[in-house]
């Protein structure tokens, strides 16, 4: 879920246990899987392939909000935020546009299932060493291996052009090599085991590896790919899979996810935006905000709740609960269900010291998920590691990502701010 790292590698990981986990990460429950968020990986540090921001943001006037929902999706999924890309051939007109691709701020880059793509569109693989790169994204709920090819990425008024792109389950691959297939977790391979049709990773980095996977071949990451098999190779940052908002000519700096509040019972759908840049256009403007730096290797802030610390924190658009460990809350399996609705406060602390105090509620979960509703607030669940503001908080919010080293009105990212 990626200086560019798979930012968040260790999300969720108790999710790999549980049945019908959806997307990269997140959590389920029955009749209601969660939804994605980053690969989990070794975290290589990175200083990614941002540009050299110049002094002042260039100003654009380009379109750059590009519609989001969340509704029913394929699995049913609670809480997933959705959008549709238009992915072209690079440089051509040849382009399908395809529906249901989760957004998520925890990790980078864009993965489609190959089944998703028309036969008609055909996108050029990029090669590594004397075969075809792949690569093993390993999320907190299984693992998606595919190919890496080449691709003009489209949303909204904005393209980014020739960026390497995932595609999942592609039928030309070798089968996920062993050490990829056996890190844990189901293999997110179909529309209902990834509850969706890909996922468009626009975190806090521009790369999902960096130099980690530029200068050695590392594990359940990159691969060369042949006939006979795959082996571990090294990436260059190029050939990366690409955040594809740090590829557009301008707005290229972050990304503002504007949400409406909803009810305490929930909402049957919710419409939002994905705007693009911040501080680029009159509506990515940042004003009276909390900005929360975040670690520049992993993207992480900390959270203090209930007496406890989690130094492992993030907001995560891809996780489709509050995620965190807590013994004031009763279990019903893997979800919190308090008789009554609980409220909390917790503090969010950046790297340098800046803190925001916010409120949550705790829902009882098997209400929530009695009903027809698919967005939530209030439904939260367990976690053994760390923090996850996962979709509920980001409704009734603006909540902005920050890319690591572009220049942004509060300072370089990367960052979170709300």
């Amino acid at each position: 879920m990626k200086s560019a790292l798979r930012f968040h590698a260790l999300l969720m990981i108790v999710c790999a246990a549980l049945v019908g986990c959806g997307g990269g990460g997140g959590s389920s429950s029955s009749g209601s899987s969660g939804s994605g968020s980053t690969p989990s990986a070794s975290a290589p540090t990175s200083s990614a392939t941002a540009p050299t921001p110049s002094a002042n943001m260039p100003q654009s006037t380009t379109p750059n909000v590009q519609p989001v929902t969340v509704g029913v999706s394929p699995g049913n999924t609670r809480n997933m935020l959705t959008t549709s890309v238009t992915v072209c051939q690079a440089g051509t007109g040849n382009c399908a546009t395809i529906d249901d691709i989760q957004v998520d701020t925890g990790s980078n880059g864009l993965r489609i299932l190959a089944s998703a793509l028309p036969t008609t569109l055909s996108l050029p693989t990029i090669a590594a060493g004397s075969g075809v790169s792949a690569e093993c994204a390993v999320f907190g709920s299984g693992y998606a291996w595919g190919s890496i090819h080449t691709a003009d990425v489209r949303m909204a008024g904005q393209q980014a052009s020739s960026i390497p792109i995932q595609l999942i389950a592609d039928s030309a691959l070798p089968g996920a090599p062993a050490d990829c297939a056996n890190s844990g977790g189901a293999s997110l391979l179909t529309v209902s085991s990834l509850h969706a049709n890909g996922i468009l990773g626009v975190g806090l980095f521009p790369v999902d590896c960096g130099n980690g996977c530029a200068n050695s071949a590392l594990p359940r990451w990159y691969y060369s790919c042949t006939t006979s098999g795959c082996s571990p190779t090294a990436q260059p940052l190029a050939q990366q899979v690409t955040n594809p908002v740090s590829s557009f000519p301008l707005d290229n700096n972050g990304v503002v996810i504007d949400l409406p509040a909803v009810a305490d019972a929930g909402a049957a759908s919710v419409s939002g935006s994905l705007i693009f840049g911040i501080g680029t256009q009159s509506n990515n403007t940042l004003t009276g905000t909390n900005v929360l730096r975040a670690n520049s290797a992993t993207g992480y802030v900390t959270t203090n709740t209930g007496g406890l610390t989690y130094a492992v924190s993030y907001l995560d658009s891809g996780s489709n609960g509050l995620f965190f460990h807590s013994t004031q809350f009763p279990l019903c399996g893997f979800w919190y269900c308090p008789t009554s609705t609980q409220s909390a406060s917790a503090s969010i602390t950046g790297i340098d010291g800046v803190s925001s105090t916010v409120s949550f509620d705790i829902a009882n979960s098997n209400t929530l998920f009695s009903s027809s509703n698919n967005a939530f607030d209030n439904l939260a669940g367990n976690s053994s590691l760390g923090f996850g503001w996962g979709l509920p908080f980001f409704y009734g919010k603006r909540i902005y990502t920050a890319i690591a080293t572009r220049n942004t009105s509060a300072g370089q990212g990367p960052y979170y701010a709300f």
